[in-house]
């Protein structure tokens, strides 16, 4: 009976929908809509509590995008060592997911920062108004970047997940296998000959 990796594979998806989508909302939903409150202060404490409320979820969907790819990983252990082209996508992969983990790390301390400040003055969760304290005005300028970066990034992790699996389809893994098998030969043969 062949090996399936269903609850690896959800995890890992269900995971980087969570990231990605929850990213997204943010930027255009809630930082947004908090400046329909009439004061100021109110606007800052709409978008610190709502981005208070969803970090535990952003954390969980995280947890299970890593927990699913490293499962994934192990179980095609073999098709990273033997398709061409897997293993320069696995790491292409690793590297912006390091990336969208550091960014999404950042926001989150740039974040914390605004919540601290407690109820200030700002015009929406990522633009100051005048009397906006400049420390949290600050850190609403690298969070008004980062809050387009993040989805950005893990959007991209979605563009890899569908190239990787396109990369199993029976075809693709034996041309991939006889590509690894003919580079192989081919560097013997140089071998031989100087």
């Amino acid at each position: 009976m062949a090996q399936t990796n269903t609850v690896a594979r959800t995890m890992h998806d269900v995971g980087l929908a969570t990231w990605a989508g929850g990213s997204l909302m943010g930027a255009i939903g809630l930082n947004g809509a908090a400046s329909a409150a009439n004061d100021p202060r109110d606007r800052s404490r709409i978008v610190n509590q709502g981005w208070s409320s969803w970090t535990p979820v952003n954390l969980a969907g995280i947890a299970a995008h890593l927990a699913g790819g490293l499962q994934l990983t192990r179980a095609n252990k073999g098709r990273l060592a033997g398709q061409q082209g897997v293993a320069r996508m696995a790491t292409a992969k690793t590297a912006l997911t390091a990336a969208a983990l550091g960014t999404t790390a950042y926001a989150r301390v740039l974040g914390k920062k605004i919540e601290d400040a407690g109820d200030i003055p700002v015009a929406e969760g990522t633009e100051p108004t005048a009397g906006t304290p400049s420390i949290v005005s600050d850190a609403q300028r690298q969070l008004a970047v980062l809050q387009w970066a993040i989805p950005a990034l893990t959007g991209a992790l979605l563009l890899l997940n569908a190239r990787m699996g396109e990369q199993q389809r029976p075809k693709s893994v034996i041309a991939g296998m006889a590509q690894r098998v003919n580079l192989k030969g081919s560097s013997k043969k140089n071998k031989k000959k100087s």
